[in-house]
């Protein structure tokens, strides 16, 4: 059965209460169990895991190798400012699909560049809390597609 790590980061632990307007009333809770349906739905693992710290989450990528073939990621603002998160993902080669809740293209500027897109599979932004199940539905895809090639 195919694993897949997802990683909230920094302040998505407040969803639901954190700038409703842009984020959504969804709470973290709900969006692990959103996650936790298509989970079942698609005959896949999901482990979950949010850290306001990148070491962390580093740590945590770090850990997924092997043990995971795939990760789901909304790093939150590291995703604008972490050479270290871009390094583990690029350093441990598990196929990573980046999410964000907001549009990050229709934002303020500094959020326009993810270090991590270039080094992911895709990215998914703006379809608030389904985005992540597009998202897990697009990597559990490719690691299909990718494992049937191979046979």
């Amino acid at each position: 059965m195919l694993s897949i790590l997802v990683l909230h980061g920094p302040n998505l632990n407040l969803l639901g209460k954190r700038e409703p307007g842009i984020y959504g009333k969804a709470t973290l809770s709900d969006i692990d169990r959103l996650l936790e349906q298509e989970a079942v739905s698609l005959k896949v693992e999901v482990v979950t895991r949010q850290s306001n710290h990148e070491g962390v989450l580093v740590d945590a990528i770090h850990a997924a190798a092997g043990h995971h073939q795939g990760l789901l990621i909304n790093a939150g603002a590291y995703t604008h400012t972490s050479i270290a998160l871009r390094d583990a993902i690029s350093a441990v080669q598990i196929p990573t699909v980046e999410v964000h809740l907001s549009n990050i293209y229709t934002r303020e500027p500094f959020r326009h560049h993810s270090l991590i897109a270039p080094i992911a599979i895709g990215q998914i932004s703006g379809f608030g809390a389904d985005s992540y199940g597009l998202g897990l539905r697009a990597l559990v895809n490719h690691l299909r597609s990718r494992s049937d090639a191979q046979s």
